[in-house]
């Protein structure tokens, strides 16, 4: 009796201890039977985690502007059957001229019916924790049930994906789990699922044609050569599209916004090419991406795939693209441990050394748990409401839904469900000349933005900003509203999302 659940090393070490073939199967039929629900129950363990995390960072003001106050219009627009637009990001902003994530129309019925920034950090959690189930049913079959759990429980808990969780909401929670299955697939040799669940990484964001074109290569390497090879330049080709014509049309200055600055004439192609591999940070990214695998994911070619996002990441001039923070690496965690899983199943480390491996990774998960976000759920603090959040919401409250706003970074997450936000720091130039936001509101004490010139104009202000009236002003967050040239409060009922 055979069971696909049970991985062969298991069954023989059944068979040679004096059991015979059927009861070996019948084992396995249990053993398979105990751990069938358990990748679901790891799965919904690390959603309550995830979910609780970002909520509550957003309930303490925490959550910012950039990115879920963005994010939140752009679904909000799709919900509204519109292009997705985001004030947030400058007038009449269509976001589609910033990153290319069409994918998040999927989540405009959910917005439609919770129209709620929570729904999208709810989303966020499922996308992210469903994709320990691919790996752990994987896990299971290579190796048995205690290297599966250590592979759902680090891989859930890996830095990478605690950053994604604990920096807002991002369009690359949708590609986790889609790296997971294409991933798991693809080291089982099941190519064609590998290369279907990789094709829709092109509509979440532009890079990730990259990633797909990596997919492809793979399968050509190990699999079937044609269909990978088509795979790969359809990745390429839609990057080259997505960077070179998409982009370029909805973007306002008319080109893609995230080249690299040009380089210097006098700098040649070699120190061009030094400089990807410094400064150092970029070694450390690079160890902690391979670290919580006890280093098994070095052992399997699928590491490779992981390439494309290190490449542009560290040939970028961006110097928080280089590092640990931020969303970042989230993309990388899939493959980390698919090339771990993998080295297993290819029979490269051997069972006496497969232990070590997971200690080390084990202790490495340990120590990054303390370091990165997730820890944050045990603190008091994380479960406190201060005093100035109470206030900031008693200040906020008072701007009525529908208006248009001008808010500081943290205070601007907070008002996307119900009115028409722009950054402060953008203003005036936050919304057309003739239509200056009705409401402003600043809080000194948000630090998410220190050379944000115009809050330390409202910081200043004594007691209003021209052609506004204070209104209210408690620790340290000022509210103000637009009046007329007699001094009477504007009462519009402000202007919609898009045009």
């Amino acid at each position: 009796m055979n069971n696909p659940n049970l991985s062969v090393d298991t069954l023989q070490r059944r068979t040679s201890t004096g059991g015979t073939e059927e009861t070996a199967g019948i084992s396995a039929e249990v053993a398979a039977g105990k751990f069938r629900k358990s990748p679901h129950l790891i799965a919904g363990a690390f959603f309550t985690v995830y979910l609780l995390l970002s909520a509550r960072r957003h309930a303490a003001n925490l959550s910012t502007g950039y990115d879920l106050g963005i994010f939140t219009q752009i679904v909000k627009s799709y919900s509204e059957l519109s292009a997705p637009y985001s004030p947030l990001k400058g007038p009449d902003y269509n976001t589609l001229g910033d990153h290319f994530h069409p994918v998040l129309a999927l989540l405009a019925p959910a917005y439609r019916a919770f129209p709620s920034s929570y729904t999208l950090l709810v989303c966020q959690a499922a996308l992210v924790a469903f994709s320990v189930i691919p790996l752990m049913k994987w896990a299971h079959d290579v190796r048995g049930r205690k290297f599966a759990y250590w592979v759902g429980v680090s891989y859930g808990a890996s830095w990478g994906l605690a950053k994604l969780i604990s920096f807002d909401f991002h369009e690359v929670a949708v590609a986790v789990p889609l790296l997971s299955l294409s991933l798991c697939a693809a080291g089982r040799q099941r190519w064609r699922a590998a290369l279907l669940w990789s094709l829709p990484l092109v509509l979440v964001k532009e890079d990730l044609g990259l990633t797909v074109a990596a997919i492809g290569a793979y399968a050509a390497w190990k699999g079937p050569r044609v269909a990978g090879l088509a795979v790969a330049a359809f990745g390429a080709a839609a990057t080259a599209l997505e960077m070179l014509v998409i982009l370029p049309y909805f973007n306002p200055v008319g080109k893609f916004a995230y080249w690299p600055a040009p380089t210097p004439e006098e700098t040649g192609l070699l120190m061009q090419a030094a400089e990807a591999f410094w400064p150092p940070v970029k070694w450390l990214t690079v160890l902690m991406i391979v670290a919580p695998t006890g280093f098994l994911a070095l052992r399997s070619p699928i590491v490779l795939i992981a390439l494309p996002t290190l490449a542009w990441r560290f040939t970028s001039p961006n110097p928080f693209h280089w590092g640990t923070d931020f969303h970042y690496s989230a993309v990388l965690m899939p493959i980390a441990f698919a090339a771990a899983v993998h080295t297993v199943a290819s029979g490269r480390v051997t069972a006496r050394r497969l232990v070590p491996a997971c200690v080390v990774g084990a202790v490495v998960t340990g120590v990054t748990f303390f370091t990165h976000p997730l820890h944050e759920l045990v603190l008091p603090r994380t479960w406190a409401e201060s005093a100035h959040v109470r206030t900031a919401d008693e200040l906020l409250a008072k701007i009525p839904d529908g208006a248009t706003v001008a808010a500081s970074n943290q205070l601007a997450a907070q008002l996307v469900d119900r009115a028409t936000v722009s950054e402060i720091c953008l203003f005036p130039r936050s919304f057309p000349p003739s239509e200056p936001p009705q409401w402003l509101i600043y809080d000194d004490k948000d630090m998410s933005d220190p050379d944000c010139a115009a809050g330390k104009a409202m910081e200043a202000a004594t007691p209003d900003v021209p052609g506004y009236r204070l209104t209210d002003r408690q620790d340290g967050i000022s509210l103000f509203t637009r009046v007329t040239d007699e001094g009477q409060a504007v009462s519009d009922p402000g202007r919609p999302d898009r045009p």
